[in-house]
């Protein structure tokens, strides 16, 4: 697993968002400032987080993006999975994406891959956006 800039901009756009009050809403332009994100890039990142139903937008002056869950109920594996992709450290030992690697050939190899995959899994399943603010 490797975080892109999509999960890291993604996630502190999500915790800037879980830190606030449940039903308000934020502008773009707030959090593009607290992290140098471009406006352009978070607009697109919050497209794929609404078609996924991770936020809800409003439009007009007090209009803006919020969560549409509870911050206790997005885990950070839910994230880094749709904006990245497997947690796993090779496809073929991926539990979501997985496809044959040349790794398949040597089992030993692939069952210390698991366990990696399953040590990352559990503890970024078991933490939610709640837990790190």
């Amino acid at each position: 697993m490797k975080l892109t800039t999509k999960s890291e901009y993604t996630l502190l756009a999500l915790l800037f968002m879980a830190r606030r009050k449940e039903d308000e809403y934020i502008k773009v332009d707030d959090i593009c400032k607290k992290y140098e994100i471009s406006k352009k890039y978070l607009e697109y990142l919050f497209t794929i987080l609404r078609q996924n139903g991770y936020i809800k937008t409003r439009r007009g002056a007090g209009g803006g993006y919020r969560l549409a869950r509870a911050a206790g109920k997005i885990s950070l594996a839910q994230i880094i999975r749709l904006m990245d992709g497997a947690l796993a450290p090779t496809e073929s030992v991926s539990k979501y994406f997985y496809s044959e690697t040349p790794l398949k050939k040597e089992k030993k190899v692939l069952t210390v891959f698991q366990d990696i995959r399953d040590y990352i899994a559990h503890k970024l399943e078991k933490l939610t956006l709640a837990d790190l603010i």
